[in-house]
């Protein structure tokens, strides 16, 4: 396995914990998460871009986000529209970001359907790299099981590459 892989593990039934290291410094890889202009480039699977990518980076405020597939080649999703926002609870720079992820419309409000994610970036300084820990702290088993059946997992995997080819970018 090689040193950039991801790592994946579940803890007490609904808590996702992803791990990978970056070959980038801590404070450059935070900024991934922080700045707009970064996050249109890397978030997402392969094949969606971000066509509305509105962070408000404080305690309380909202990161509002729209997934388009542009990619033919994923047949039913083509052309299709995944909102997303993130509500900011705890910031340390470069250290830590927590916030609650929720599936939203285009006018940001909440789909209280879908299951509601609270989530901690870690970000942990190796000599010049970076290691990223997501733990992603679900309501319920059963809720982390829909997600991983929607295909999460390989949806982070690739895009966590991009962040990776984004790093590699600009560093």
């Amino acid at each position: 396995m090689s040193n950039n892989s991801m790592v994946s593990r579940v803890e007490n039934e609904r808590v996702l914990v992803l791990e990978r290291v970056f070959d980038a410094p801590r404070d450059l890889v935070y900024e991934m998460f922080k700045d707009p202009e970064h996050l249109k480039r890397w978030w997402g699977p392969r094949g969606w871009e971000i066509p509305v990518c509105n962070v408000d980076f404080r305690p309380g405020g909202v990161w509002h986000y729209c997934m388009k597939c542009v990619d033919q080649n994923q047949g039913q999703f083509y052309g299709m529209e995944s909102w997303g926002k993130a509500v900011y609870k705890d910031i340390v720079e470069p250290k830590t970001i927590n916030y609650t992820d929720y599936f939203s419309d285009a006018e940001c409000n909440t789909n209280e359907n879908m299951p509601s994610t609270e989530v901690t970036l870690e970000f942990i300084d190796l000599d010049g790299k970076t290691k990223l820990v997501n733990r992603g702290e679900y309501v319920s088993a059963e809720a982390l099981k829909t997600v991983m059946d929607m295909g999460m997992l390989q949806g982070i995997t690739e895009t966590w590459d991009r962040l990776e080819e984004r790093l590699n970018e600009v560093k």
